[in-house]
């Protein structure tokens, strides 16, 4: 079973205003955040055991139903949390449509739902009544400036998938791009390379920049698929200086590995840790830039990617 590290790399958040009347009372079913590197962006199940006291007014004791202390998996772990990163069970949902993402995993239908997040003690997008639902539906034709549920939580407009998106013209003879690679040890790296001509339907014969044959006589040349290349990043998300927890991709080993900042260092250096290595290295501030996502033929950078 999973273990949460007992260390903490980022300060504690700020408690949230306006949520003074949550009712997590003991015994309550909860979700769990974490700032924790490696966990941001995850909601464990647990319990709230202990209510805040007058002393700690934000501070909830929870106990997590599937997180262990050891990994025998024997004792659950048990932690004082802020407020912040509290929020009731989210509910069940009817069957949904989601949108695709830059993996693929299979899931059981009731092990998905729609993603919310919980706002100022609401859920945001709002739930609605199942009944209110069907009304909708029914009488759409009659009502037709009423929004459709489906539309809400589904966004029913049609949607070019990343691997369909139009690539016609896009990747010509001499285009500078970058190659990524699901083989072991290489995963969540992109290389630089040179287009040298289509080999076929969504395939192209590219030439790495960094990358050479095994003699060491020329730049290593390989087919790939187009799922696997994107063009080259803009550089125009140049900063000043990083922060904590900002994603990066870091200059290492001849590619563009993604990674979080865990510590900022004197003289423009930074801890970046990997997530797929669990490794922690200092990089100088010229071998890092903000992270981007290749999405639906348009670039998207972490905090775009976290809207809704």
């Amino acid at each position: 079973m999973p273990r949460k590290p007992k260390s903490k790399l980022t300060k504690s958040p700020k408690p949230r205003n306006d949520n003074s009347g949550t009712p997590f009372n003991p015994g309550s079913q909860v979700e769990i955040s974490s700032n924790d590197v490696g966990f941001r962006g995850s909601w464990f199940m647990g319990t709230v055991i202990r209510r805040p006291t007058a002393r700690n007014p934000t501070k909830y004791l929870v106990e997590y139903s599937r997180l262990f202390e050891t990994e025998t998996g024997k004792k659950p772990l048990k932690e004082v949390v802020d407020l912040d990163l509290l929020r009731p069970l989210a509910p069940r949902e009817k069957e949904r449509q989601f949108k695709n993402s830059k993996e693929q995993i299979k899931f059981a239908a009731e092990d998905l739902r729609l993603h919310r997040e919980w706002i100022k003690g609401e859920w945001k997008p709002p739930l609605e009544d199942d009944t209110e639902t069907e009304k909708l539906a029914t009488n759409s034709k009659e009502e037709p400036d009423k929004v459709k549920t489906e539309e809400l939580f589904s966004n029913s407009k049609p949607e070019e998938e990343p691997d369909k998106f139009n690539t016609e013209g896009l990747f010509c003879k001499g285009t500078l791009v970058e190659v990524s690679s699901d083989e072991d040890g290489f995963q969540g790296a992109w290389f630089a390379a040179t287009i040298v001509e289509p080999t076929g339907k969504d395939k192209y014969l590219v030439e790495y920049q960094s990358l050479r044959t095994e003699d060491d006589k020329e730049f290593l040349k390989e087919e790939i698929d187009i799922k696997h290349i994107r063009p080259s990043p803009p550089e125009t998300l140049m900063v000043d200086r990083f922060n904590k927890l900002d994603e990066v991709d870091a200059l290492y080993n001849d590619g563009w590995w993604v990674g979080v900042i865990s510590k900022v260092c004197s003289n423009s250096k930074y801890v970046v840790y990997f997530k797929t290595t669990k490794e922690e290295l200092t990089f100088e501030q010229s071998d890092l830039r903000l992270h981007q996502d290749w999405i639906n033929g348009k670039w998207v950078t972490a905090s775009q990617g976290l809207r809704w």
